[in-house]
């Protein structure tokens, strides 16, 4: 496969997970702050634009309505959800012969739909429903792409986006959420705070699967346990990990051992500390260093995947 056609199938399900993350984060926030004050609201924004590394200082005077617009319906914010869909289209369109064509029309449908949601005024909008509405787009694209693409080397470089940008969102979610809410102590936990884990669960589309495991008794640690280590639930770490690792084993077959070895050392360690870590160790050691390790870690297998297939020397592609 051309490097310049893995790099846009790598780069289209990157946004397009972005997307849906996003999209999910504002439609769970719109609905615990439906009883809150305005200057609450605004930090929550800040909050969420946070947790989807949004450029926003502390210092920056943004209200409530400008933060959602940046959220959602802004083409020129990189993290909004309109902003996304449209990178991803343009990904797609260059490689229209590798996706297929039902893959194309929904993706086309979903962009002119949310381009033409776009307005100037967030308070002329309805967020709410447009959330809702991206996100079970995108899931569709999503049952569409796995049950009409082939199952070969396209496939595993979309996989490859999709699993790594998700595992890197959720533990920065996770970080964000933890060094607001976690004090150590539940007795000090009132009612707000027990609403805003379940929107840390919600905003992962856990709930249902975290209770299924803990029943409906939800604790900072149980939470961090179910979306850090939790081998079974998709939206966890450990489980986007374990499928990126998959896919990077079936592309290893079509590539050099000298071009894969970094990528592979990388993997495997990141899969090998979510497979055998406990959660108590993981706060004993600092739960927030550990975040920082997975998404550091991110960083640095995003970059051995260009090393390895898409920016690699052409004598060692002619060694392969």
């Amino acid at each position: 496969m051309l490097s310049r056609v893995a790099d846009s199938l790598y780069w289209m399900c990157r946004y397009l997970e972005r997307a849906e993350h996003t999209a999910r984060l504002v439609e769970v926030h719109l609905n615990l702050m439906l009883d809150q004050s305005l200057e609450s609201a605004d930090h929550r924004w800040r909050r969420v634009l946070k947790c989807v590394n949004a450029k926003c200082k502390e210092g920056d005077s943004l209200d409530g309505h400008t933060m959602l617009y940046m959220l959602t319906f802004d083409p020129g914010s990189p993290c909004s959800v309109v902003s996304c869909i449209t990178a991803a289209r343009e990904n797609a369109r260059q490689v229209r012969e590798q996706i297929s064509s039902d893959m194309w029309e929904q993706l086309n449908r979903l962009f002119h739909e949310v381009r033409r949601s776009g307005v100037n005024d967030i308070r002329e909008a309805q967020p709410l429903e447009f959330a809702m509405s991206a996100r079970n787009g995108l899931r569709l694209l999503e049952g569409i792409t796995d049950s009409t693409m082939n199952h070969g080397e396209g496939w595993s470089f979309l996989r490859l986006g999709r699993f790594l940008e998700r595992a890197s969102e959720i533990a920065t979610t996770l970080d964000v959420h933890f060094r607001e809410f976690f004090t150590g102590d539940t007795t000090r936990e009132g009612t707000d705070h027990h609403l805003e884990w379940l929107g840390l669960l919600n905003s992962c589309s856990a709930f249902e699967s975290y209770c299924k495991v803990y029943t409906a008794d939800v604790r900072p640690q149980r939470v961090a346990e179910f979306l850090l280590l939790n081998a079974e639930f998709p939206h966890s770490v450990r489980f986007s990990v374990e499928r990126f690792e998959r896919s990077l084993r079936g592309l290893n077959e079509r590539a050099s051992e000298r071009r894969t070895a970094r990528l592979n050392r990388l993997a495997g360690r990141l899969g090998a500390s979510l497979n055998y870590m406990q959660i108590d160790e993981v706060f004993s050691s600092g739960l927030s260093d550990f975040l920082h390790g997975i998404h550091r870690q991110s960083l640095q297998i995003h970059s051995a995947i260009y090393e390895a297939y898409i920016n690699y020397p052409v004598q060692m592609a002619l060694e392969a």
